[in-house]
């Protein structure tokens, strides 16, 4: 008999049958068999699958064990429960509204739990609901409730009776679309006796004792979420007969961000003269949190250990806070161009909007505290954006590809959209000039190459009327190769147009001249100038308005009083624009910086290479954008 030996590290199925027949070809009983031609050949390819099932079993079932490699989301929830996370919910969209009920009689009203307004949101009516109740007194005979908080969805109440006797029995919230941040948790003492306890959620185990009435949550089967109580030791234990109440509210998720205009359905304890007005719009709405990101976030939520000390640990809260935020950022104030200490700076992009409400912000900070480490104060800050102009020059072989020149356009205008999509508009989203000429190329076999230049912009917001001083911060080092570089062109600096105080007619615009004075600190600056076109010649009313640091990116305007913002672009505008040329194509964006290519205002030329496409609309270029 063979000594020949089965392999047994390859689990494709080809391979087993291969190495079964290999096997069974080096024993003496079998030598003359024809395995393909015989009943052995079923039988060999039984074997050969059930051992490839079991191959892949076994890999599947050592993959389920580890969260970095699991795949089904009860297994990803579980291994993240064992490390005390718990997945977020839906969120609701949730507004801020001032409710003010004219001609009350009475000293006091309430405004009850569960009362209704409704907003249109693209046409679609949407149902908000508050999620308490409130009583106010008269303010100077108005009764006015402010800030008052309303969430997208219905007021659900489900209740259960406890069995003690079953230890199966399970309070499971019974929608997967129930925002557990809107959950109330009480307990009734029986059906006869109605005497109820308001159950708080768990942050932690610290400071709980057997008579701690607090609930624990946890995500179940189908996206679903389970209540559950103490034993006695832990928290206080629940005792048969007791009746468990969950109030919460099940919401439509995103299709209400936005929403800003409300009515409410019913009178307020019989008043219906009532006047609503939106304080801050709908925001929030979330969807459940994705395996990708329980994956991410709970091994950073475990290092934490409920406790913010490093900016990271401030990352992590607030993503648990505000799930549907698309992008966090947190540094020290000490960070700052201007320091400030025992500061934690926190920057959110919310997934609908561009900037949180002041609620919001409020709400967030609200529910660090008990994570504040020390004297450290937490500070919500908005995100700047530093847009991106491409000027971009394709040329493409005419005679490899059936395309026209604007196809390639719109294929190559893609490309760059996805670029920004999938790279930037981040906070640590690094634009790499060589990264996205090389993916400009690939976007078509016929494009032999592509000539792109880029400048970065900013905008501010000026306080009209008013002499002010604005500190502008591109953080990337700007361009000025030689002392004085292009100052008869107005150097590398360009702005929109506004008006001066006590200057109605003429229309103003700033440029740089290029001046290379080292300063103290090492960098090296410029000079602002101030100027308007007369018959299209720059005639200059301040050549000191303010400083560019051309080393930091930093902008300067003394004492600029501006009066008008002009229009950009032909449409009206509020903000100035202030365009600059970076020292590097590479631009990184620092701290609350994210990086955004304006695909609007950005020109991209597409023509046919007059060298080897002998086409007879060679040199004709297709452009996408205006300049103002």
């Amino acid at each position: 008999m063979s000594n020949h030996k089965l392999e047994i590290s390859d689990f494709d199925f080809d391979n087993i049958k291969a190495n079964l027949k290999t096997f069974l070809q080096n024993q003496s009983e079998f030598q003359d068999y024809n395995f393909e031609g015989s009943g052995f050949a079923i039988l060999l390819d039984i074997l050969a699958y059930n051992t490839h099932y079991l191959g892949f079993n076994a890999n599947m079932l050592a993959n389920e064990m580890f969260l970095d490699s699991a795949d089904i989301r009860k297994n990803i929830v579980s291994l993240a429960k064992m490390i005390n996370y718990t997945p977020s919910s839906v969120r609701a969209p949730y507004a801020e509204l001032d409710v003010t009920v004219n001609n009350v009689t009475g000293s006091t009203l309430t405004m009850p739990k569960g009362t209704v307004f409704t907003s249109i949101v693209n046409g679609q009516n949407f149902q908000f609901v508050t999620n308490e109740s409130y009583t106010i007194n008269p303010i100077n005979g108005v009764f006015l409730f402010d800030n008052i908080d309303v969430y997208e969805g219905t007021l659900v109440t489900f209740k259960y009776s406890v069995d003690t006797n079953d230890p199966d029995q399970k309070f499971i919230i019974p929608s997967e679309f129930a925002d557990t941040t809107t959950l109330k948790v009480s307990v009734q003492n029986s059906v006869v006796d109605t005497t109820t306890n308001v159950y708080t959620l768990a942050g932690g185990y610290n400071n709980v004792t057997n008579t701690s009435k607090v609930y624990f949550l946890q995500e179940v089967e189908n996206g679903r979420f389970q209540v559950y109580f103490g034993d006695g030791i832990l928290s206080q234990k629940l005792n048969n007969g007791n009746i468990v109440i969950l109030e919460y509210i099940v919401t439509n998720v995103q299709e209400a961000n936005g929403a800003s205009t409300f009515t409410i359905n019913s009178p307020i304890a019989g008043f219906t003269d009532i006047t609503v007005a939106t304080v801050s719009n709908a925001e929030g709405g979330a969807l459940a949190e994705t395996k990708e990101s329980i994956r991410f976030n709970a091994p950073l939520n475990y290092t934490t250990q409920n406790r913010a000390v490093t900016t990271s640990d401030y990352e992590t809260l607030v993503r648990s806070i505000y799930p549907s935020a698309t992008a966090i950022s947190a540094y020290g104030g000490e960070d700052e161009e201007t320091p400030v200490y025992g500061v934690v700076k926190i920057v959110v992009k919310p997934s609908s909007g561009s900037t949180l409400t002041n609620s919001t912000k409020n709400s967030i900070i609200t529910a660090l505290k008990p994570y504040n480490v020390a004297s450290v104060r937490p500070e919500i800050i908005d995100p700047e954006i530093t847009k991106i102009i491409l000027n971009s020059t394709v040329k493409f072989n005419s005679r490899v590809t059936s395309k026209s020149a604007p196809t390639i356009k719109s294929e190559v205008i893609t490309t760059i959209t996805d670029y920004n999509n999938d790279t930037l508009s981040k906070f640590d989203g690094v634009f790499r000039y060589s990264k996205l000429l090389k993916l400009i190329d690939e976007t078509d076999t016929s494009i032999l190459s592509n000539i792109t230049k880029l400048e970065i912009r900013k905008t501010f917001t000026p306080t009209l009327n008013q002499s002010k001083l604005y500190n502008i911060y591109f953080r990337n080092p700007l361009y000025n190769p030689v002392a004085g570089f292009n100052a008869i062109n107005g150097g590398i600096l360009v702005s929109s147009g506004f008006k001066i105080n006590g200057d109605t007619t003429n229309v103003f615009f700033l440029d740089d001249d290029g001046t290379q004075t080292i300063f103290p600190d090492s960098s090296v600056r410029g000079n602002i100038r101030r100027y308007r076109l007369v018959n299209g010649v720059r005639t200059y009313a301040n050549n000191t308005q303010g400083i560019i640091n051309y080393t930091t990116g930093a902008i300067t305007l003394n004492s600029l009083n501006i009066s008008v913002v002009e229009n950009i672009r032909g449409a009206a505008s509020t903000v100035i624009e202030l365009t600059v040329k970076p020292n590097s194509n590479d631009v990184v964006p620092v701290r609350n910086q994210i990086l955004e290519i304006d695909i609007a205002n950005s020109t991209v030329v597409v023509e046919p290479d007059t060298f080897v496409g002998g086409s007879s609309d060679a040199g004709v270029g297709y452009t996408t954008t205006t300049s103002y």
